[in-house]
């Protein structure tokens, strides 16, 4: 085995991060389209809501592509260190503490004495580390991928008002885009740990009709 293949980063994006992302930029254009009053908004003012969520949600997710690259290089220095750390140790109890620190503490609680100091023995078989962690493609992907679920969540509910010249049914239908959106965030995310999808989708359903309503009934 490859040191390389052992230091392989993470999936580009694993569901519950995808459905974060989206999740994120969906709130964030809600608080611009929310801020309309559909009795005193004009063109002008849809125009510049338009401007402001794009705006935003570009930004943010520039910024939040930058929050997983940096995550993802601090994971790879992080395995690097522990990595150095156990091949230089010959003490095996050093080795099993620095491994079970690595694992997922399910998984590290089934695995014997034995099989630890099996792994310390292979560890110290593969070549050394290399000087310092590098970002690979998949990391760059990955950070392009979270910009991109962050910025296009943007459009879904902006579009009426891209195409509707009353403000008023625009946003209706722009809040049962984002609602809908909701329902099928949280059945994703319901059916990915296995908790009753729909009624995760409902609940999530039902915080979307929440903060709709609040933000109508204050002017929105």
């Amino acid at each position: 085995m490859e040191l390389e293949e052992i230091q392989s980063s993470k999936r580009v994006l694993d569901p519950p991060e995808r459905i974060a992302e989206i999740l994120f930029g969906l709130i964030m254009v809600l608080t611009f389209t929310g801020a309309l009053s559909v009795a005193e908004a004009d063109r002008a003012e849809v125009q510049t809501m338009l401007i402001g969520a794009i705006g935003c949600n570009l930004a943010w997710g520039m910024i939040d592509g930058l929050f997983y690259l940096m995550g993802s290089f601090a994971e790879k220095g992080h395995g690097l260190k522990i990595y150095r750390a156990v091949r230089s140790t010959d003490d095996p109890a050093a080795a099993q503490q620095l491994i079970e620190e690595a694992l997922p503490s399910v998984i590290a609680s089934v695995i014997q004495s034995e099989e630890f100091r099996s792994i310390h023995q292979r560890l110290k078989q593969l070549p050394e580390a290399p000087d310092r962690a590098h970002l690979s493609r998949e990391d760059l992907l990955g950070g392009l991928g979270v910009f991109l679920l962050v910025f296009l969540s943007t459009f879904p509910v902006v579009i009426p008002f891209l195409f509707m010249d009353d403000v008023g049914r625009a946003l209706r239908t722009s809040n049962i885009i984002a609602i809908v959106m909701l329902f099928l965030l949280g059945y994703m995310y319901g059916r990915y740990v296995g908790n009753r999808p729909f009624l995760t989708g409902f609940l999530m359903f039902i915080l979307g009709s929440i903060v709709v309503t609040v933000t109508i009934a204050l002017g929105g």
